[in-house]
């Protein structure tokens, strides 16, 4: 039978493809994995892994065998909370992976009022201008935009957002006038790089009817620094607008929309007490500060 140790090897590289990516997250060097995992092939006497162009690809047997290590990852997690006395309790650490409006915008502060109520926790925040990896355990957890289409995941909408067009007012004192969309032609547009939007949510400017943009990123952070240097005019969160007083929504009446966030978990890990804990929390927070942060956003730009 393959001991606890060669398990946790085992799941290190079916999560991430490849023995240096193992070693890293092991802090193991890849030679040492190489030959853990040889030694648990020889124990199960199956090939576990297949080499291919882009890594180590789980087999059929492979595959099989990832479900109950993953089972006995959670119950050896389980017995360490009880162990330390920590079971039930937020201690320890957690990873969200969100797009990185939510993650520079909102779960900052969403993150440290629970942080201050657990000092015990240790939360990591991986901004990613893509969708997050559960199934390689990129994170314990993510938000998302928009339901997953595939995937044996647990998903629990958290709130829906709104979004307007937005510029700095020291743009708007240089330009023409905005008054209906179609003029919003005669002004730089700023966005998403058209080929690197991951999730069809995100493609903003498809409803002003706009062709062409002056400025794009695949990161909000930087479409957001842009509209704040009086660069252009976005669609922006109106969770963001508070982070830049100069901003100011263009023809809410005309283009408001309305977007939800979701989060996403491994079914698995349903059975984590302290997941369930932080994800309820989490989900409190959410909701809280985009409820909070939006009628802000009303009041001053009434």
């Amino acid at each position: 039978m393959p001991d606890w140790d060669d398990l946790r090897i085992f799941l290190a590289v079916s999560r991430s493809e490849s023995l240096s990516g193992a070693g890293k997250a092991l802090r193991l060097d890849p030679a040492t994995v190489g030959r853990r995992i040889a030694k648990l092939e020889e124990a199960m006497g199956a090939r576990l892994f297949v080499r291919n162009p882009q890594g180590y690809a789980l087999t059929v047997d492979g595959q099989r065998l990832v479900a109950h290590a993953a089972q006995a990852e959670l119950a050896v997690a389980g017995a360490m909370d009880e162990l330390r006395g920590t079971a039930g309790s937020l201690t320890g650490q957690i990873r969200i992976g969100a797009p990185d409006g939510s993650a520079n915008y909102l779960l900052p502060q969403v993150v440290a009022a629970i942080c201050d109520e657990n000092p015990g926790l240790d939360v990591q925040i991986v901004a990613l201008p893509r969708v997050v990896n559960l199934s390689k355990r990129e994170a314990d957890m993510a938000i998302a935009v928009s339901r997953p289409a595939t995937g044996r995941l647990t998903v629990q909408k958290l709130t829906d957002y709104k979004l307007h067009l937005a510029a700095a007012r020291s743009y708007l004192a240089r330009h023409a006038p905005i008054e209906t969309l179609n003029d919003l032609q005669h002004h730089r547009m700023i966005g998403y790089i058209p080929d690197l939007i991951f999730d069809s949510e995100l493609d903003y400017l498809a409803e002003t009817g706009v062709k062409g943009l002056g400025l794009a990123s695949n990161s909000v952070s930087v479409q957001f620094n842009w509209v704040r240097l009086g660069a252009g005019v976005a669609i922006v969160h109106d969770f963001a607008l508070p982070a830049a007083p100069d901003l100011v929504r263009i023809l809410p009446d005309q283009l408001s929309l309305t977007r939800s966030f979701y989060l996403i978990r491994h079914p698995d890990d349903r059975r984590v007490d302290r997941l369930n804990r932080f994800a309820e929390a989490l989900a409190a927070g959410v909701r809280r500060e985009v409820a909070r942060l939006e009628a802000q956003v009303d009041t001053e730009q009434a």
